[in-house]
């Protein structure tokens, strides 16, 4: 957080401001630490939030729990700002009432969006579905996403996971089974970063780089 605020008193010696993008970082960065200062910083600011704004805004009150305050901000988005809300606005939505077990209250959400729901809001619904211990609704969820994408090996992978938690070992299997005979296998997790101009890549339990002894 300190380096964080070091870094927005450089921005605005340099004149950022008012920088809309620099602006929706900056907002990012203090929603998930402290959500009154990233309305302070806001309010000092002038700034305008824009869709972009209000994702950061939605995903910080769901990593804390505060439905009330992430529904009125969800709410006053086309209602005082006019800001058309888009997918990622209720998948935020979904996944602030998930997070909090509230899972009939967010399939009722679900159906009341204005236009289908995508994988997205599906697996996310899922991935609370996990959470909380609902194999029937998870289940529901995994088939919705697999009707939009078949081939997704993340709704299987998280399916599988739920049963798991569920000690219903032989869903698992045939989930297992399911993925291959449909040759599907969860992509290795990789990150990556950039040194000198060159970038450097690491997969999960990959230790071919040059410097790994160095490295691990």
């Amino acid at each position: 957080m300190g380096k964080g605020e070091q870094i927005h008193g450089r921005l605005l010696k340099e004149g950022f401001e008012s920088n809309q993008c620099i602006c929706n970082a900056l907002i990012s960065m203090y929603s998930r630490c402290d959500l009154w200062k990233c309305s302070r910083k806001m309010h000092e600011t002038g700034t305008k939030p824009n869709k972009i704004t209000f994702v950061a805004v939605l995903s910080a009150y769901s990593h804390v729990g505060m439905i009330s305050e992430g529904r009125k901000h969800f709410n006053s988005m086309y209602e005082v700002h006019g800001i058309v809300l888009r997918m990622e606005h209720y998948a935020c939505m979904v996944d602030l009432l998930g997070r909090s077990g509230l899972l009939i209250e967010t399939m009722e959400f679900i159906n009341s969006m204005p236009f289908m729901a995508d994988a997205l809001v599906w697996r996310t619904l899922l991935g609370a579905c996990r959470v909380h211990g609902n194999t029937e609704l998870g289940k529901h969820a995994a088939e919705m996403i697999l009707e939009q994408e078949p081939d997704d090996p993340a709704a299987y992978i998280l399916l599988s996971n739920l049963y798991a938690s569920a000690s219903q070992w032989r869903d698992v299997a045939k989930i297992r089974k399911s993925m291959k005979e449909r040759n599907l296998i969860k992509e290795a997790g990789y990150s990556w970063i950039e040194v000198e101009n060159k970038v450097h890549w690491f997969l999960v339990g990959d230790t071919s780089h040059p410097k790994a002894r160095e490295i691990y």
